[in-house]
């Protein structure tokens, strides 16, 4: 009797040890997959006094995104050009606004391009996947925390310079969270065709100073 209580208490052991990795394992997954649609990554944008004074800077060589009221500094965040030098690169303005986009081409028709900022035919900021090195096709791509926040930042008419380098880099550069979501899994397609991918994200887009 006394044989086989031991062997249940070992049987038990490693069945309460198994569903504790087995926990451990989930956990991690999930913590990993949180990380593909946002994570810790956090985007401050302040409210802007004069909406009409907002301009939009680029730089390609750092792909940092400065959002200017003037002197005033609204939003410094780290986006994705392209590949190859295919973002165009010049003075611009914001001919379009669409924030439920979706990719009409193939391949893949039906992809979100959220938060789309269009400045030139077939060229604009949207959110995407953002990664150390240029990367697209030569829009711009901004993390969901951050392309909500130039959707709101910007109006159809808001000004754009798009350069290899611009002073704010020394200035601002420093401030600018890196971010590479490289490796960060593909969402569900389930999600990335539903609705609710279109969501803002949690907290309010815009802050006052």
């Amino acid at each position: 009797m006394r044989s086989c209580s031991n062997l249940t208490m070992r049987l038990l052991s490693r069945l309460l040890l198994l569903a504790a990795l087995a926990s451990t394992v989930l956990l991690t997954s999930c913590e990993t997959a949180s990380r593909g649609s946002g994570g810790s990554y956090r985007v401050t944008a302040y409210r802007p006094k004069d909406p009409d004074n907002v301009k939009v800077k680029l730089s390609t060589s750092t792909q940092h995104v400065y959002v200017m009221e003037g002197d005033r500094l609204l939003m410094a965040v780290q986006g994705t050009v392209g590949a190859n030098n295919t973002t165009p690169t010049g003075t611009f303005r914001i001919t379009n606004k669409i924030k439920n986009k979706r990719r009409i081409s193939q391949p893949d028709a039906g992809y979100p391009m959220a938060y789309w900022c269009e400045f030139k035919p077939a060229y604009g900021f949207h959110e995407g996947f953002v990664h150390a090195r240029p990367r697209s096709h030569g829009c711009i791509r901004l993390h969901k925390e951050a392309a909500a926040r130039l959707f709101a930042l910007v109006k159809v008419g808001t000004p754009l310079q798009i350069a290899r380098s611009l002073p704010e880099d020394a200035e601002y550069g420093s401030q600018v969270q890196r971010l590479d979501q490289s490796r960060d899994p593909d969402p569900p397609r389930s999600l990335l065709m539903s609705p609710a991918w279109f969501r803002d994200p949690a907290g309010p887009l815009l802050v006052d100073r």
